[in-house]
This record gives C-alpha cells, sequence and structure tokens, in this order.
C-alpha cells in the first residue's frame, strides 16, 4: 500500500529547540504578567499586561502560526491587526476615563430614581 501523501509541502517543521525556547518563553512571561498582577503598579496595571499579553500573542503567532517563514505580507496584516486593536482600547481608555466623574457619583438610588420617572 502506497502513502498517497505528499510530504514535501508539509510546512515547517520545528525543532525541539525551538519548541523548548518557545514554552519556556512563555512560561516566563505568563510568571511576569502574575508576578505584575500582585504588584501596585499606580496605574499602569492594564498597561504592562497588554504589553505582556502582545508579546505572549506575538510568540505565538510567529512560531505556531509559522508567520515567522511566511510571506512578509501576512507579517503586516498581523501588525495591522495588532495596532487596530490598541488603538481600539485607547479609544475605549480615553472615553472611560472622560465620564469617569459622573459613573462615581451614581448610586443605586440614582439609577432606580432616573428609571422610575
Amino acid at each position: 500500500m502506497s502513502d498517497s501523501h505528499d510530504h514535501s509541502s508539509a510546512g515547517h517543521v520545528l525543532s525541539l529547540k525551538m519548541l523548548a525556547g518557545t514554552f519556556v518563553a512563555l512560561l516566563l512571561l505568563t510568571a511576569l504578567t502574575v508576578a505584575t498582577g500582585k504588584m501596585d503598579l499606580h496605574g499602569f496595571d492594564l498597561g504592562v499586561a497588554m504589553i505582556i499579553a502582545t508579546i505572549k500573542a506575538t510568540i505565538v503567532a510567529l512560531i505556531f502560526m509559522h508567520l515567522k517563514w511566511d510571506r512578509p505580507f501576512n507579517g503586516y496584516i498581523f501588525l495591522v491587526a495588532i495596532l487596530f486593536v490598541g488603538m481600539f482600547l485607547a479609544y475605549v481608555v480615553v472615553d472611560t476615563n472622560t465620564y469617569q466623574n459622573d459613573i462615581k457619583g451614581w448610586t443605586k438610588e440614582n439609577i432606580s430614581n432616573s428609571t422610575a420617572e
């Protein structure tokens, strides 16, 4: 019985060294995330967490999604997507900070009184 699969286009077979290095990097970044989550970073908590998460997502995309070995255009698309998400989150944070004083002034009584009217 012959094998009908063409193994020449199987993609990139990653070495054990590459996989182990990626595993260690992701574990270290996860430990860093946990460690910074327990710290008081004086308002930079979310920013630091997002930077670490972006680095982890980039490692996963480069190695496991094979963007490192793919055409550069696909990498640009990934970069544009990351920048778009970053801009979206920046607008959300700015918008949230704009209305923060209004939100702090509301209580359950204010909400129930405004719905009763």
